[in-house]
């Protein structure tokens, strides 16, 4: 009886399945994916492959980025190492360097587009949806229930409320919601403006729960989201984000003084939508609450700029890196 493979006759008999030729290597490759499929396996192995962006002649995009460093799990989700610890910037606002918005009643929230408290002022933008899923790699990478996530991020025009001139008591772009039974928090927001000197960007903390994020010593973690490229060219061609196109052209991921040792291998976001409806951001969030966390301090990848974020304002005192 001549040898077989998976069940299938080898077409040279005398030699190694590595030299059955080309028809049967094709064969054995779509046996595989096949199986894969199967599995539920498909979406996830195509994803490892890297990167990926389709764009319609309407300004529609659909993003789709995977780190290098990830595996496929049965879900179709990814496996990695911790997300990188990064600095808060001067503009965190939970107290560390002045402001605290997190000792404000109405700071647990899904929409964060307008500010709260004695004011109603809402910023504008291109709608985005902002979606983070906490895993607990002390766990085996079990979903994170009940942390609290704060995030912020600057306006249209690359400023941070709370901060930025003439908008120091506004509280608009930051909020708080907690992790679900899935680890993920989802928030409401506007696309955020790329402004001198620092890759598009979002801010988050993870606190252990809602309790804790009166004090931001407690901070589990603290990174950053990177934004796209590609969507963010779209976004920057609407209106009200013409600084942000000029800016963008001055920037890349390989540079920039946060996600520069790495290029963002972690923290690059994946999205979807439009321009006219939004974009969905979504960002798998692995951190390990028994180690100690390294947020706060200024990480290499160059010299950041002077001044403040669009050219407006300059980064307050108070012990806090100039990184943004």
């Amino acid at each position: 009886m001549n040898p077989t493979y998976e069940g299938r006759p080898l077409a040279r008999p005398d030699d190694e399945v590595v030299d059955q030729g080309l028809a049967f290597d094709i064969a054995t490759l779509f046996d595989r994916r096949r199986a894969l499929r199967f599995l539920g396996l498909g979406a996830a192995g195509a994803a490892l492959a890297g990167c990926g962006t389709s764009e319609t002649p309407g300004g529609a995009t659909t993003t789709t980025t995977a780190s290098t460093a990830s595996t496929a799990t049965a879900d179709g989700s990814t496996a990695g190492g911790e997300i990188p610890d990064e600095t808060a910037g001067p503009y965190p606002g939970d107290g560390s360097n002045g402001p605290d918005v997190l000792e404000q009643s109405g700071v647990v929230r899904g929409d964060i587009r307008s500010s709260f408290g004695g004011s109603t002022t809402t910023a504008e933008g291109v709608p985005m949806t902002l979606e983070l899923a906490v895993a607990d790699l002390s766990a085996g990478g079990s979903a994170l229930v009940g942390a609290a996530v704060y995030v912020w991020h600057c306006n249209r025009d690359g400023e941070y409320s709370l901060y930025g001139k003439g908008i120091e008591n506004e509280n608009y772009l930051r909020g708080v919601q907690i992790t679900d039974t899935a680890g993920k928090v989802r928030f409401t927001s506007v696309f955020p403006a790329c402004y001198d000197g620092r890759w598009p960007h979002i801010h988050f903390e993870v606190y252990p729960d809602q309790a804790a994020i009166t004090d931001s010593t407690k901070a589990l973690a603290t990174s950053q989201v990177a934004l796209p490229q590609d969507t963010c060219k779209i976004v920057y061609a609407t209106t009200g984000y013409t600084a942000s196109l000029t800016n963008l052209a001055k920037v890349n991921l390989t540079t920039d003084n946060v996600f520069g040792d790495d290029g963002a291998a972690l923290q690059l976001a994946t999205v979807t939508g439009d321009a006219t409806s939004g974009f969905t951001v979504t960002l798998p969030v692995r951190i390990d609450p028994t180690t100690a966390p390294a947020g706060g301090s200024a990480p290499g990848g160059g010299t950041p700029p002077s001044g403040g974020p669009g050219g407006g304002g300059k980064p307050p005192s108070g012990g806090m890196p100039p990184t943004r």
